[in-house]
């Protein structure tokens, strides 16, 4: 005769599309995690960057 636990007898949700257990990139992976901003385009931080003896 085998014993049955309460757990034996829990339904478990095999196909359960819930949450991920770990996010694909963590916030401290990112430009803004480091410390860097970052803009919609490139244009802009290039124009910041220009050397003086472009102008």
């Amino acid at each position: 005769m085998s014993v049955q636990h309460p757990d034996d007898m829990r339904p478990v949700d095999l196909f359960d599309e819930g949450l991920p257990v770990l996010p694909d990139q963590t916030s401290d992976d990112t430009d803004l995690g480091w410390g860097d901003w970052r803009s919609d385009s490139d244009v802009s931080r290039l124009l910041e960057e220009r050397p003086p003896h472009w102008d």
